[in-house]
């Protein structure tokens, strides 16, 4: 009888056993991540010529197993984080695809045409949301293999960057989701009077384009302090080729806005903008710190 009830209330348990296992497990997981950093952030690489230290390579080739060994370690971590990711968008895929089609009044409106099309469109939504979910700790995982080889300074830089790099994609995603979608997605669909009917596999399609082209471009200002920090540019450049930098983003904003109208192409063109000059203040911040240390 003892052993029937320990049995049975191992079975009872099981769940609660393997949910406190998970977590176990996660937040194992982060404080290995929060010691290789804080290691990392402590230690200064040696500063080697690159003809000793390939001849160091060539003399001890077993220190290329070495990385690969780290190499795989990472890779190995950024897909559980990527599958972890993509079950998790698995569960909330309806309600991402609805979301998604709020500007055109919901899940309602889509109509499919082919069998397939209703999975198909829920996959891609799902891979594409998982991978955007696992984006910020598999740009984590590439910095922790790819900092043993950078200074200290450029390991804090670097990892100080990827949580504004993150910000800023969402900030273009979100800007295109509530400012460009609901704008320019009437105007195309009674262009004419003409009445659409639109299909889920094109529909997503067009919508995760935009967005993520707003995601891109909303790095600008990260990418031009880089630069700007490292010396391959300088503030007063910039400003002096604002006009040309204006013509540039007309271009990239007709590409990127889904209307032919004066009127989503000014949506678009003036966070550009803004974001133009805000990226020669940064710029004028990177040359001020680069001046800094070359004095010191």
């Amino acid at each position: 009888m003892r052993k029937i009830l320990q049995s049975l209330w191992k079975i009872i348990t099981a769940p609660f056993r393997f949910i406190a296992w998970v977590l176990r497990t996660i937040i194992g997981w982060f404080k290995n991540l929060g010691g290789e950093i804080r290691a990392l952030l402590s230690e200064e690489p040696e500063d080697e010529p690159l003809p000793e230290t390939f001849a160091k390579t060539v003399e001890n080739p077993n220190a290329i197993f070495e990385h690969l060994n780290a190499l795989r370690k990472h890779l190995t971590r950024s897909v559980l984080a990527l599958i972890l990711a993509v079950s998790f968008s698995f569960v909330f895929g309806r309600q991402i695809i609805d979301m998604l089609a709020q500007p055109v009044g919901g899940i309602d409106a889509l109509i499919a045409i082919d069998p397939t099309e209703p999975i198909s469109v829920f996959m891609r939504v799902s891979l594409l949301t998982g991978f955007s979910i696992a984006l910020p700790y598999i740009a984590l995982e590439v910095w922790l293999f790819v900092a043993p080889g950078l200074h200290k300074s450029s390991r804090l830089f670097s990892l100080t960057a990827l949580p504004f790099a993150v910000l800023f994609f969402i900030g273009g995603m979100a800007f295109a989701y509530f400012i460009i979608l609901p704008n320019g997605l009437p105007f195309l669909i009674n262009f004419m009077g003409m009445k659409s009917e639109l299909r889920p596999s094109s529909y997503i399609r067009f919508v995760t384009t935009i967005m993520f082209w707003m995601g891109l471009a909303f790095q600008f200002p990260l990418i031009i302090y880089i630069i700007a920090r490292i010396g391959l540019i300088d503030s007063s450049s910039l400003a002096k080729q604002w006009r040309l930098a204006i013509v540039i983003i007309a271009i990239a904003a007709a590409l990127i806005t889904p209307t032919i109208d004066p009127v989503n192409m000014a949506l678009v063109m003036g966070p550009l903008i803004l974001l133009f000059f805000f990226s020669i203040f940064l710029a004028k911040i990177a040359e001020r710190g680069r001046k800094r240390r070359e004095n010191e």
